[in-house]
């Protein structure tokens, strides 16, 4: 597991830095120096980690989060996306249990967004190993279990994305309005 880092926002207070310490995930502050092979959890690409990319990671790709400001999230997606050619991915909505974001739909810190996706691909243990260094982080699988068991048990990503509407008030496609 990697992250990105961008450095933009305060490195004492930040999962990615803070789960890099404690040897759970390997820190990039360079782009050049991530992988060359798997997935990037990046917010804003359109296409949901689901079960076809399992294989990705499970054949020896790497998991690469992102880790930047929401603030500048637009930006750093572009730069980033420039400069890789990891598979970009995003996730299904689950509730944030970190402070700066606690309790908003899909606002997940890096350490959460990397602990969804070993949960997603039945690495529920490591999951729970990467967001234990934080008080808050089995809050995370508190908040999130039925969803995260639901989207564990997808066969599809267009049925893990089907899922979303029943666990959270979000329009369908169809449903919004241009």
């Amino acid at each position: 597991m990697h992250a990105i880092w961008l450095a933009q926002d305060d490195p004492k207070k930040n999962t990615a830095v803070l789960a890099a310490k404690r040897g759970d995930i390997k820190l990039h502050k360079k782009i050049n120096t991530a992988p060359r092979r798997g997935v990037i959890l990046e917010p804003l690409c359109g296409k949901v980690f689901g079960p076809e990319d399992h294989e990705i990671l499970l054949r020896g790709g790497s998991l690469v989060g992102l880790d930047c400001s929401w603030v500048h999230i637009e930006s750093s997606v572009e730069e980033v996306m420039r400069r890789t050619r990891l598979v970009p991915r995003m996730l299904p909505l689950l509730l944030a249990a970190n402070p700066v974001n606690w309790g908003k739909p899909g606002k997940l810190s890096t350490a959460e967004a990397l602990a969804t996706v070993l949960y997603l691909i039945g690495r529920e243990k490591q999951a729970r190993q990467v967001l234990g260094a934080f008080r808050w982080g089995e809050r995370f699988f508190e908040l999130n279990k039925e969803p995260l068991e639901a989207y564990a048990a997808a066969s599809s990503s267009s049925e893990l994305v089907a899922l979303q509407f029943e666990f959270f008030e979000i329009d369908r496609p169809e449903e919004q309005s241009t």
